[in-house]
């Protein structure tokens, strides 16, 4: 994969796309933790939240920068 990627002429970093795929994964699962009442087993859901997109965000990039 580039490491730019070309939209309507602006060069963006491959990362941007990255961000919005790990942001959208990271959306589908909470989603799907939610619908089965997978919150109440975890002391703060917004921690997990932000845990589940960095681990996904990173391992993304460490497959495309390494």
């Amino acid at each position: 994969m580039p490491r730019e990627i070309a939209f309507h002429g602006v060069y963006m970093p491959t990362m941007t796309l990255m961000f919005v795929l790990a942001a959208g994964l990271a959306w589908g699962l909470d989603r799907f933790i939610a619908s089965y009442d997978g919150y109440r087993f975890f002391w703060h859901p917004a921690l997990l939240r932000l845990c589940l997109f960095i681990c996904l965000f990173g391992s993304m990039a460490l497959t495309l920068y390494r």
